[in-house]
């Protein structure tokens, strides 16, 4: 199935919309072909230096804009997104390939998160200290000040807005640099809030050289804060640029999600949830379930029944109503993925679904199931990002809590068991910021999202993600 690229793209600049007149591009290419679509302009060193002066200005004025005001611009944003669901959603697929109804369902939870952050941003409260008649001692809670946000291309609605509400809702300023690859979906985000009325100055939106774009960013006085979601490496990095101004951060960094299945579990119900959980977005999802560690009594069980599932999954152009899973976003992924296959196969794993790219054209590689999976194997060391599931079994609890605290990643955790004082032990036990028991839903919009360990520090998403845009001030009155 075919379909024409129909937005207009552009680097959004104190208000502006600027074109490629002058500037380098790069080609936005549909994962289902493997052809390009657009042509991206890219920032130069000039285009940055305004986008930080619109910044600060930006700053200096929404940060006295009342709350209710801030609140009222992310509402209109949010019923935007929802009456245009339909044009967002078509550019996420043809952009970064998922599927049209996941596209569709990250608009919808885009729109939740920017309603809760315009509710929420208005009980940015303080308090007032006991002290002698005719003294006052307060703690005020203020914006932090203009932002840095950097955005992964798996979710390139969400992860935006998850970047924009909450330092908009703060009182913060914004420059964000979506990922290149998913540009139209971004372009199209920000359309949304400029005609919900944010000042154009408030928000800026770069895409350019990601080396070019972060150092020039987090080297200026100006940007007091890093938000950043992408990978492990790439984020070090980012921090020991931010160190040097010493920037606040909230890094939301890779993962490796363990999910433990004990004997006791509904095996059919969850077997049906796994497996649709495991392909969603073609595997490329940060806090995706992966090492699939299955106790020895249900373990073949458990592998028969996953890998028959995943058989039947029906792999295509995300456009297509038919497909349950898309192509992956870009060259580079079902390259990766083949090469973990490989090397698990040659340390002994056995290849029970899928395992090559299957679907000629596109960046496409089959949902694939791998059961015993030795730990040496890269795939069950390294995060996989990927259609790829990785099978072993355990014995004992205590070596289920060893195996999912292995790796340096706490991202996301997975459990199933119906055994209530198994449920609490495991919530203790497992080093993971968000850990879903009998389910493997992890975001909401009232609640923190983000990890621990080599995953990153930091939340969004929660009172909490309104918080990491603010400092605390204590002022003191004789």
């Amino acid at each position: 199935m075919t379909a024409t690229y129909d937005t207009t793209l552009g680097l959004y600049i104190a208000g502006e919309w600027l074109g490629a007149e002058g500037r380098d591009t790069r080609d936005v290419l549909n994962p289902a072909t493997g052809l390009g679509q657009a042509a991206l302009p890219l920032a130069t060193a000039a285009d940055l230096d305004r986008a930080l002066e619109a910044s600060q200005r930006g700053f200096v004025a929404w940060r006295a804009t009342p709350p209710e005001k801030r609140a009222a611009v992310l509402t209109r944003t949010a019923q935007l997104l929802r009456e245009r669901a339909d044009h967002l959603a078509r550019i996420a697929t043809l952009e970064q390939g998922k599927i049209q109804a996941e596209a569709k369902g990250e608009v919808a939870f885009a729109a939740a998160l920017l309603d809760f952050h315009a509710a929420e941003g208005q009980r940015v409260y303080g308090r007032v200290l006991p002290r002698p008649m005719g003294s006052r001692s307060l703690v005020l809670h203020q914006p932090v000040g203009p932002v840095a946000a950097f955005c992964a291309w798996n979710f390139p609605i969400m992860n935006v807005v998850r970047k924009l509400a909450p330092a908009l809702a703060a009182g913060c300023s914004i420059i964000i640099k979506p990922s290149e690859e998913t540009a139209g979906s971004a372009v199209e985000v920000l359309r949304c809030f400029q005609d919900a009325g944010l000042p154009g100055d408030v928000a800026q939106c770069v895409f350019g050289v990601p080396d070019m774009v972060s150092r020039q960013l987090l080297a200026s006085p100006i940007t007091r804060k890093l938000s950043f979601t992408g990978s492990v490496p790439v984020g070090k990095a980012l921090m020991k640029l931010a160190a040097d101004t010493m920037m606040r951060t909230t890094m939301e960094l890779g993962g490796h999600g363990p999910v433990l299945v004990f004997d006791d579990c509904d095996l059919e119900k969850t077997l049906d949830t796994l497996v649709a959980h495991k392909f969603r977005n073609a595997g490329q999802v940060c806090v995706a379930p992966t090492r699939f560690h299955v106790q020895d009594g249900i373990y073949d069980r458990f592998a028969a029944g996953f890998a028959e599932r995943t058989r039947r999954l029906h792999v295509g152009d995300g456009m297509d109503a038919i497909s349950q899973m898309g192509p992956m976003a870009n060259a580079r992924r079902p390259e990766a993925i083949a090469e973990f296959v490989s090397d698990a196969t040659a340390q002994g794993a056995t290849l029970l679904a899928g395992g090559d790219r299957g679907t000629a054209g596109g960046f496409f590689f089959q949902p694939t199931v791998l059961s015993d999976v030795p730990l040496a194997a890269r795939a069950m060391n390294e995060e996989p990002f990927g259609p790829i599931a990785l099978l072993s079994r355990f014995g004992t609890d205590e070596d289920a809590v060893a195996e999912a605290n292995r790796l340096p990643f706490g991202l996301a955790a997975y459990c199933f068991t119906e055994n209530g004082r198994r449920q609490n032990m495991l919530g203790d036990a497992i080093e993971a910021g968000m850990i879903a028991i009998n389910n493997v839903r992890l975001s909401y919009p009232d609640s923190p999202f983000g990890g621990v360990k080599e995953s990153g520090h930091g939340s969004e998403d929660g009172p909490e993600g309104i918080a990491a845009h603010l400092v605390t001030k204590a002022v003191h009155i004789s």
